[in-house]
């Protein structure tokens, strides 16, 4: 049951997020900073796309994904296109991975430690979920400042 409810969120917010890049009215505001908002949406999802493939990915479902973390960060211009393209990717692996996760393994250790002490793999999961939703939020936020002409 839990492992269902989080295949359906991951889904939700993914999509949610490759819905904010395509709701942009102008490509390069994507990657646009603004005010005291240094991380851009372009970053953002970059940011997402290596946090879901190292930790559901790579760690739970053995993909062999190698994250660049800095990457995330310092890239700049990647294109619209490649981006959504690259979210969904994330989607159809993550839904790879949870759909193939054994219900009883999310009381297991997760198998790399992540915080100062283990934490299981339910809280790894609900922690990664809950992650993209706030960075969905920020990326909803700097889509509206810089759309409407709050923040140029």
């Amino acid at each position: 049951m839990t492992i269902l409810v989080l295949r359906q969120l991951f889904a939700r917010d993914l999509g949610r997020l490759v819905n904010e890049l395509r709701l942009y009215k102008r490509e390069e505001a994507i990657w646009q900073k603004a005010a005291l908002i240094n991380n851009p949406a372009g970053n953002l999802a970059l940011h997402i796309i290596g946090n879901l493939n190292t930790y559901i990915g790579a760690v739970l479902g053995n993909s062999g994904y190698i994250r660049n973390r800095e990457a995330e960060f310092s890239t700049t211009g990647v294109s619209r296109d490649l981006l959504i393209a690259q979210l969904e990717e994330t989607a159809r692996i993550v839904e790879q991975t949870l759909a193939t996760l054994p219900e009883k393994q999310l009381n297991d250790e997760f198998p790399i430690l992540v915080f100062e002490k283990p934490s299981s793999t339910a809280f790894m999961l609900i922690h990664l979920a809950t992650h993209l939703s706030y960075h969905l939020g920020q990326v909803n936020y700097h889509r509206r400042l810089l759309d409407n002409g709050q923040v140029r």
